[in-house]
């Protein structure tokens, strides 16, 4: 059993805001699909921390998750700043659910315990930063972090 971690997906199976405009990103879902299966396998986990869907509502993300969904192992993600769709962890959870999404949990003000290691976090934010609005998300996120760090504690 492994664990992975990996970020910045940006998927776009349900939207319409392709990746391949930029540099270096023409097929990157075939060669993710590849090289994530040639290396993770179904007992191992992957963290997925954020700007998982370019989807702006829950329901733009079904064909991503259900990508996510077909590869290897189990997957945990996190919000990141550009994952607009994101809703409240149950919903989100029941969205899952309702879609037949196994592999996919979410780590939002909790923690998971994978082997001897506890998986905690929140949204990353600027921690030097001066607008009154960003320190409002910044406190917020620290506020989540310590809640993550909370119950991994009570994991054990």
């Amino acid at each position: 059993m492994s664990l992975f971690a990996i970020a910045d997906t940006h998927l776009s199976f349900g939207a319409d805001k392709p990746m391949d405009v930029f540099s270096g990103w023409q097929d990157f879902e075939k060669r993710l699909e590849k090289n994530w299966n040639a290396v993770v396998t179904e007992n191992d986990t992957v963290i997925i921390a954020g700007d998982i869907s370019w989807g702006m509502k829950l329901e733009d993300t079904l064909k991503d998750f259900q990508f996510l969904d077909n590869l290897n192992g189990t997957k945990i993600i996190l919000k990141g700043n550009h994952d607009y769709w994101w809703s409240t962890k149950s919903k989100t959870e029941k969205f899952l659910k309702e879609n037949g999404i196994e592999s996919i949990k979410i780590l939002f003000n909790n923690s998971y315990r994978i082997g001897d290691v506890a998986v905690c976090g929140t949204r990353g934010w600027f921690f030097d930063c001066s607008k009154d609005e960003d320190q409002k998300v910044l406190a917020r996120e620290v506020g989540r972090l310590k809640m993550s760090i909370s119950e991994a504690k009570k994991l054990g």
